[in-house]
């Protein structure tokens, strides 16, 4: 099983979007917080400006699509 990793903020429905859905087929994800002061940091090491970024294993996906999360997820 790769990790995943969720960047996300409160109020974005995208984020919230894939939260529930990593919470229906119950992938163990890391959530951070891009607003907290830890989150902002490891958030500048992607070079990525806008959430939802997910980090699956080495890679990262801008933005959520079920299609795309799945192909990363499962390669």
């Amino acid at each position: 099983m790769k990790k995943v990793t969720l960047f996300s903020m409160s109020q974005c429905p995208h984020c919230d979007s894939a939260k529930q859905y990593f919470e229906s087929k119950n992938i163990k994800f890391r959530l951070v917080n891009i607003k907290s002061p830890a989150g902002q940091k490891e958030f500048a090491k992607t070079g990525f400006r806008a959430v939802p970024i997910i980090r699956v294993g080495e890679n990262y996906l801008n933005g959520f699509s079920i299609a795309k999360f799945n192909k990363l997820y499962q390669d």
